[in-house]
Parts: C-alpha cells; structure tokens; sequence
C-alpha cells in the first residue's frame, strides 16, 4: 500500500462528494428535468465528457484491459470496436433523437409500438442496468483493493455509498460535471503512462512486439470468428439502443448540439480504447501471473509508474466506474418513475413528489445491484450478460424506429421477449459449443422481429398519436 495512493484516492472521493453535494442544492434541481436532463444546458466539454465517463466504465478499464491480457491488442479490436462503430450509428441519428427526447427507451418505443412494448422494454432495462450497475460496484471495490488494506467487498461497500449518493443528490447535472472531471483525469493518465510503460519498462515498442506471445500478434488473439463476434456484438448493441446515451443527448440544447457532442465523443474514446488495450497487454509482458481483471490497475499498484501517476490512475480508473455506475443507477430509476410508477400505474406527481420517487428508487436499484454483484465472479461475465439481454432486446426495436417504417407492435414485442429467453436459457446452459449467447439471441431477435411485423403489421391510430395522449394526460408534468 501506499499513501501517495491513499491519500490520492481520499481526495479524488472528497471531490466526488462536494460534487455531489453543490448540485444537491435546490436550486440546482428543482423539477424533474433538471434531475433527468440537467436543464438541458450543458456546455459542450461537460457534455463530451459525460457522454465518455458514462460508456467507459469498469467494462473498459478492467473488462476490456482484461480481454486485452488474456488475447492481445490485436483482438482487443474487435472487443472494443464496439464502442466507436456504435457511436458512428448515434452521430447520424443524434438530431433526431434530441428532436424527440423521451425520459427513457421505453418511452420512445411506446410513441412507435404503444403501451405494452413499452412495460416489457422497462423492466427489461431495469433488471439490465441493475446488473450493469452491481459491476460497477465490483469494478471499484477492486481498485479500492489495490490502493488500500480493505478486501475487494469491502470496496464495493464504499463504491456503492458514492455512486448513490451522486444519482441520489443532483442528478444528471451532478452526474455529468462529475464524469467530466473523471474524464480528463483518466484520458490524461492513459495517455501519459503508455510512453512510461512501454518505454521505459519494456525497453521500446519494438521489444513489447517480441515479448507478446505469438498468438497475441495476430488478429484473432487465438479465438474462433464467432467468438471475436460475440464479444463485439454486445458492446455495439448496448450503445446503439443505451438510454444513457439518447437522455445526454436529449440534454442538449439543440439537434445541433447534440451532434456534435457526439462527434466529440467519437474522437475521445479512442484516447481510452487504444491505451487500454496497449496497456493491458503490456501487464501479461511484466506481469503474466496475476489476474487478468487487475492487468491496468496492476501497472499502477505494483511500482511500473512512479507513484502520484500511478494514484492518479487508479483515482481516474474509479473515477470512470463511479460515474458510470451513478448514471446506470440514475437511468434505471428513471424507468421506474416513468415507465411504472407514472404511466403503468397512473400515480399524477408533481415536480417535488416526483423527485421523492425518483431518488427513493435510485436508492432501491443502488442495495439490489450491491447484492446481485456478490454472485458473479467476475466483472467480464457480469458484464457480457448485462450488455446481451438489453443490447438484443431493445436494440432493434429501438433502431427500427429511425430505420424501417413497418415494424410493428407485435413484431417488437415479440423479438423482444423470444431474444431475452433464448439469451438467458442459453447463458444457463453454459453457452453450448463455446457460442457466445449473443451469436444466437440476435439473429433470433432479427429474424422474429422482421417476420411477425410483416404477418401483423399495425394498423389504426398511429402509436405516436395515442402515446403523445397518454403523455399529456399528467397536466402537473
């Protein structure tokens, strides 16, 4: 342990809790949109920013720098790719999406598909995010670990009090200014160890290349095709249909805007993708005996940077993962408030009550998330399942909104609800012939999606007209 370390991370968390602490004022969150959307009037850094904390999380820093220890940086690509290619998608629909800003998914897949869509994509999202959310948890707890005496669950415990206090206080507007300083700290600390580690440690980048495994050098890392798929697949369906991503972009001030944050966003997550997956191959290299979930954070603890990088690393490491964490749990709750407690059930809320609501189920998908994250060895396979059962079930329907005009009501309903049975049967048949769940659940989740709508194609009132009434039938909201 070291107290540069310690002290390091102490004040990265007194940092966070001020944060979190200034935007709990009342005046900073008043109604229900300054708690969702921050207002909707985040400067364009911030908006950057929390568009990138939010993605990278404990599945970059330690699942993606795991995958890059265990197959290499060639294969680390097709791992990552994801998260660029998805976000190629979301720039050419980012006007659109803000043009018809919704509180949640589901919401949006009911203006299209109508009521009972939009109650199966709810809970869908919210046993999604849970589980998203309970490896956030993990993820930090590890790093706490690194850094001081406490034992990884003794970490989570810390990592699950922070991250809900930040959704619990301000909201978006706390959240976002939180992963924009998260942000800078980790692309800074990234950037700055990779010439640290390769250089100096390994002694160049052509000696890196030589000490790599021979498999490691190539581009499949050893895998099978269909196994390089299956992990691309679930990060780029998560993104394409995350309400994270379309609330930030439903938080900015214009189409205009939101374009061109996400364009920002483009561009910066190469500044975390491409170092981790350099970094996290460097760790099998110096370190090819420790576990593959600690590969970037090890380069930190065990002396490969001198001491305040290495703190500042691991502080920007749990940076990300709180903020990602507090965004998951913040958007979860949101389907609570929206989907269920508002329109499943009816209940009117004013703009107080509504905030109660919304902070009390931040609350409960914070202590469930804490405890589904005990379960699961791993961050990487908390993570896959995660990111398969949402990115498969809502991905489509979502992008048949923007994309193909004759989806309709039962087509999604169906594909969403055959795709998240077929993912979970085949996770718990121990993904039979080594076939990652997602190579199966999709093309079901397609195919049923495309056939029904063409057997039972909607007809009648248009589903945007009677969900924009049953929007407008709160007159307090």
């Amino acid at each position: 342990m070291q107290t540069t370390h310690v002290l390091v991370l102490v004040l990265y968390l007194l940092l966070m809790v001020g944060i979190g602490a200034w935007f709990s004022r009342s005046k900073e969150v008043s109604t229900g949109d300054d708690f969702v959307f921050a207002g909707r009037n985040l400067p364009r850094p911030v908006m950057i920013g929390t568009l990138l904390a939010t993605w990278v999380g404990s599945g970059t820093i330690i699942g993606g720098a795991s995958f890059a220890y265990s197959y290499g940086p060639l294969a680390s690509i097709f791992f990552l790719a994801g998260t660029p290619v998805g976000i190629a998608v979301l720039y050419g629909l980012a006007s659109r999406i803000r043009q018809g800003a919704a509180y949640t998914v589901p919401e949006l897949l009911e203006r299209r598909y109508g009521v009972s869509v939009r109650m199966i994509a709810a809970v869908i999202t919210v046993l999604a995010y849970t589980g998203i959310t309970a490896y956030q948890f993990t993820g930090g707890g590890q790093i706490i670990s690194v850094i001081t005496p406490l034992s990884p669950e003794q970490g989570a415990v810390v990592v699950a009090l922070l991250v809900t206090f930040l959704a619990v206080g301000g909201g978006l507007k706390s959240v976002a200014w939180s992963d924009f300083l998260s942000a800078l700290i980790i692309v800074a600390c990234l950037l700055a160890a990779l010439p640290l580690v390769l250089g100096t440690d390994l002694g160049g980048v052509g000696e890196y290349w030589r000490d790599l495994p021979d498999d490691y050098r190539t581009l499949s890392g050893g895998l099978g095709a269909l196994q390089l798929l299956g992990y691309f697949l679930p990060l780029f369906l998560l993104i394409l249909a995350d309400q994270n991503m379309y609330q930030r972009l439903g938080a900015a001030r214009d189409g205009a805007e939101a374009r061109r944050s996400t364009g920002g966003f483009f561009l910066s997550s190469f500044l975390v993708t491409v170092p981790v997956a350099l970094l996290g191959s460097a760790a099998f290299v110096l370190m090819p005996g420790i576990e593959p979930d600690s590969a970037v954070l090890s380069l930190a603890g065990e002396g490969y940077l001198p001491v305040l990088m290495g703190g500042l690393l691991l502080a920007g490491a749990l940076a990300f993962i709180i903020t990602t964490g507090s965004s998951f749990l913040l958007s979860g709750a949101g389907n609570v408030v929206y989907d269920v407690t508002r329109r499943l059930l009816g209940v009117q809320m004013d703009d107080r009550r509504r905030l109660l609501v919304h902070r009390l189920a931040v609350l409960g998908i914070g202590a469930v998330a804490y405890v589904l994250g005990r379960f699961f060895p791993t961050v990487l396979e908390l993570q896959m399942y995660s990111y398969t059962v949402y990115g498969v079930a809502l991905a489509p329907p979502v992008l048949a909104i923007f994309l193909w005009r004759r989806a309709s009501k039962w087509g999604a309903l169906t594909a969403m609800l055959l795709s998240t049975v077929v993912t979970i049967v085949w996770e718990q048949l121990g993904q039979p012939y080594g076939v990652n769940s997602v190579l199966v659940s999709l093309p079901v989740s397609l195919v049923t999606l495309v056939a029904v709508s063409l057997v039972l194609p909607d007809s009648g009132v248009p589903r945007t007209e009677m969900a924009a009434d049953a929007e407008t039938a709160d007159p307090k909201d």
